[in-house]
């Protein structure tokens, strides 16, 4: 036979596969199932994934990697069919929760911050830097009291035991301690002992003589009350974020807003680099050399986050390193039998690097670090029974104060041959139009006045700067992003300059809306994109929990070839030309309301043969009635004769006069007349600009030739059903969702960036009949519910069963004009389409040009 059956299974005995790296399974009827599938977990040889055993009664099974388990009734598999995904190539992605204590502490915080500021009506920039900083020797004594830096309890009991209750000597008494706990034992004289037993802390924190605030009783209360707090159980990574919002008042509504929660740092630094750490480290299991390896490669790691605000992203990093070292440990302490001696950490804080603009914000960063740093030695004490020393407080990173922007990058994070370096971090967004001046100098600087870059988000800066800081070494970078970098214009603009040198998308996580325990959630959409040099490894897009492998990543975070979808001013395809509709620039004078209409045309029948019905996207989506005063030149003396017409023929000219651009001034010479005039008086389809995120399809619909399109919509005039058919199917809806830009979140469809580009194969007469009729079908379930508007009729919740079976139609039929095999998601969709756009441009390349446009529509006037 031309094939043969091979058999995989490596047990021999009956009832149980053993298939290498995937699957252990067992039936069992005799002995209890939880009992048998511990045993076999413990055991088993081959790294089978999954560990399932059961009665076909009750199924049991265990993921070896995440230790997952599932305990269910055979019955019910179907519904937990997500726990065996790694199976079809599916991770799941999983994450820690946010820890409440640091929504707590920061409320804390920011309720002693008000009763300070109650107590000191000072507002200059100098009090305010002095007393952030005095906050920050706080926050440092309140955790040194609960972790053991200091004893027990010594901060709060110095200042119950030795202080006023008015709180008249508190700021002297804290001035003393502060300057006891910068100077060494060894220098200190005459002091008494309950001052003399606080450590020598280092590092910086107290260097500087700034004078504590004035106190009251309610404030040195609050202090008090401060100190009760546990704050050992605060994560330092978030609290030093949230810290920050607590001395700006108005940025406070959420102190959630002001930082990236634990669950999104780990989005970005397991695919960056900790899943690929953790994979050496179970490949070197019992191997000594290997773990060994793998200790020197964690302890010459370089971190670098060039936007690091307080410290969040260069904290979790330093702290999931010094967790993976520990395993490290107890895996050589295990495959030794215990002969090497009990280990130090070699994880420092020196090899970690920020850039931060704000200095109090770098000042907390290095707080923060000193503070996670001292949480992990505690750890490694409970594991090893010995751990460095947290005090005298040591180098805490290298964070410069300054301008990412301007800064060399390699002068901060000194890059030299054979480093392994990952830059990563959360920048500052802002979208084009939300830049100041200074912002703009900086888009300029770095993309060295690139043309088009005044259509690029802020936070290009960084992917570019990125970009140039990893080529041509052992490097990546990931940062969290607003997804319109790879949405609209932006990509052709902004990604040419950043897959240069074989650099590709190593991961991505497509838009999600974070959200975090703090009041009043944060709901950003963002996107996570990883780069590096180019390797043989998968790319990963993560989505919705789930991890897939694919081949390439490209800037529109899909699988496909790095297209780059540039506006176009005619269609690629054999479509018509689609234009924007006509622009009243009338101050609203030529426009009417039903109630204007009918008020005119009653008490002047002659007027309505100068009223046409008008309708851009809002009259289209939510059946709103409106119309518009047309007339033509040749009917401009009977018009006139109608004093309502007149008047507002007169209203317009005025606002036209008075405009400040010399174009429209000189549109006052014809005030009875559109601004822009692109109407024709055929048959048309209107495309609304902008449409609703969460409808499957954009509602378009067919129009009469007695209706004017408006300039919030697009219209196809001479339009035939077919080309409805194929703009309303699913694989155009799909291209729209990828390459279209935002509103907002809502779709913001462009002639020239969607329509345009998309790709769309000729077609045989018989198709276009098969699409004509699927387009009527349609046409035909809308008629059914004349009481819906579209916006109801496309509620994907409310739509009805009818319209949403026309549509599936209609999609089969577009779909069989690319290819007669289904597509089976709309990933697959997506990878045929640009596929089929980079064969079309080609092709047009080479000819010059692929189809013959369609006559263009009148431009303005």
């Amino acid at each position: 036979p031309f094939y043969e059956i091979v058999n995989l299974n490596l047990s021999k005995v009956e009832g149980e596969i053993s298939w290498k790296k995937k699957l252990f399974f067992r039936e069992e009827y005799k002995e209890d199932l939880h009992v048998t599938i511990s045993e076999i977990a413990k055991g088993i040889k081959h790294n089978e994934r999954f560990v399932i055993v059961t009665d076909y009664t009750t199924i049991l099974a265990i993921d070896t990697k995440t230790n997952d388990k599932l305990d269910i009734d055979l019955k019910d598999l179907p519904k937990h069919f997500d726990f065996f995904l790694p199976w079809a190539g599916m991770e799941k992605n999983q994450h820690i929760d946010e820890n409440p204590a640091d929504v707590r502490a920061a409320e804390k915080m920011a309720k002693l911050f008000d009763t300070i500021k109650k107590d000191n009506p000072d507002d200059s920039p100098e009090f305010i830097h002095g007393l952030n900083v005095f906050l920050s020797r706080l926050l440092f004594c309140f955790f040194a009291e609960d972790t053991h830096i200091f004893q027990d309890s010594q901060f709060t009991n110095y200042i119950d035991s030795h202080t006023q209750t008015d709180g008249s000597d508190l700021n002297t008494y804290l001035d003393t301690l502060f300057t006891v706990l910068n100077t060494p034992e060894k220098e200190r004289k005459n002091l008494p002992e309950y001052l003399n037993t606080f450590p020598y802390v280092n590092g910086g924190l107290f260097i500087n003589k700034l004078q504590a605030p004035k106190f009251s009783r309610s404030s040195r209360a609050a202090i008090l009350n401060s100190g009760d707090q546990d704050w050992s159980a605060i994560n330092p990574d978030i609290f030093g974020s949230m810290f920050q919002a607590v001395i700006s008042v108005d940025q406070r509504g959420s102190l959630g807003q002001h930082y990236t929660s634990v669950p999104n740092i780990m989005k970005v630094i397991e695919p960056l680099f900790l899943n690929e750490l953790y994979e050496e480290f179970e490949n070197a299991n019992g191997n000594q050399k290997k773990l060994n390896t793998l200790l020197n490669r964690i302890h010459k790691l370089k971190i670098f986050d060039p936007a690091c605000g307080s410290g969040n992203f260069l904290i979790i990093a330093y702290k999931e390193l010094r967790i993976l070292e520990m395993k490290i440990f107890k895996e050589l302490e295990k495959s030794s039998y215990g002969q090497i001696s009990a280990p130090f950490s070699n994880v420092h804080l020196s090899q970690f690097y920020g850039i931060e603009i704000d200095d109090f914000a770098g000042e907390i960063a290095k707080l923060a670090l000193w503070l996670a740093e001292h949480q992990m030695n505690v750890e490694f004490f409970k594991e090893f029974g010995r751990t460095n020393p947290t005090l005298p407080l040591k180098e805490a990173g290298k964070i410069v104060q300054g301008n990412a922007t301007r800064l060399d990058w390699e002068v901060v994070c000194p890059k030299k041959e054979g480093d392994e370096i990952y830059v990563l971090g959360n920048p500052p967004y802002l979208g084009a139009r939300m830049q100041n001046s200074e912002q703009k100098s900086d888009m300029k600087f770095v993309f060295n006045n690139l043309k088009g870059l005044n259509n690029l988000d802020y936070i290009s800066c960084w992917f570019k700067k990125g970009s140039d800081f990893i080529i041509n070494s052992n490097s990546k970078y990931a940062f969290v992003t607003t997804n319109s970098i790879s949405q609209g214009e932006q990509v052709s603009l902004l990604w040419p300059n950043l897959l240069v040198n074989n650099l590709q998308i190593c991961f991505a996580h497509q838009s999600f809306k974070w959200t975090n325990n703090a009041k009043g959630n944060a709901g950003v959409t963002v996107a996570i994109i990883g780069i590096g040099n180019n390797s043989p490894n998968d790319r990963i897009i993560f989505n919705d929990g789930l991890a897939y492998s694919v081949r390439n990543i490209n800037p529109y975070l899909v699988s496909g070839s790095n297209s780059f979808i540039k506006k176009r001013n005619a269609p690629l395809s054999l479509l018509p030309e689609m234009c924007f509709g006509s622009m009243a620039n009338d101050g609203g004078n030529l426009l009417l309301s039903q109630a204007e209409k009918d008020s005119i045309v009653n008490s002047n029948p002659k007027a309505e043969k100068f009223i046409k019905k008008l309708i851009g996207s809002l009259e289209l989506i939510r059946g709103i009635n409106k119309y518009c005063i047309w007339i033509e030149d040749k009917e401009l003396k009977n018009a006139i004769q109608i004093d309502e017409i007149k008047q507002r023929i007169n209203s317009t000219k005025k606002v036209r006069l008075n405009s400040k651009r010399e174009a429209t001034q000189k549109l006052a010479d014809e005030p009875y007349k559109f601004g822009e005039i692109r109407y024709q008086k055929t048959n048309s389809i209107i495309v609304p600009r902008v449409s609703s995120e969460r409808r499957n399809y954009i509602p378009l619909d067919f129009l009469e030739k007695d209706t004017v399109i408006s300039d919030s919509a697009l219209a196809i005039y001479n339009a035939k059903a077919h080309h409805l058919g194929i703009i309303t199917s699913r694989m155009h809806m799909t291209w729209m969702r990828t390459v279209a830009g935002r509103l907002e979140e809502r779709y913001r469809y462009s002639s020239t960036l969607v329509y345009n580009t998309f790709p769309f194969p000729p077609i045989s007469t018989q198709r276009k009949n098969e699409i004509t009729q699927a387009v009527f079908r349609i046409l035909e379930e809308r008629e059914k519910h004349p009481e819906k508007t579209l916006a109801q009729l496309y509620d994907p919740d409310k739509m009805p069963d009818g319209l949403r079976e026309a549509h599936r139609q209609n999609d089969e039929i577009i779909e069989k004009c690319y290819r007669s095999t289904p597509f089976k998601s709309d990933e697959e969709r997506l990878e045929y389409l640009f596929k089929l756009y980079e064969q079309m441009i080609a092709e047009e390349k080479k000819q010059g040009t692929l189809f013959t446009k369609e006559k263009k529509t009148k431009k303005k006037r």
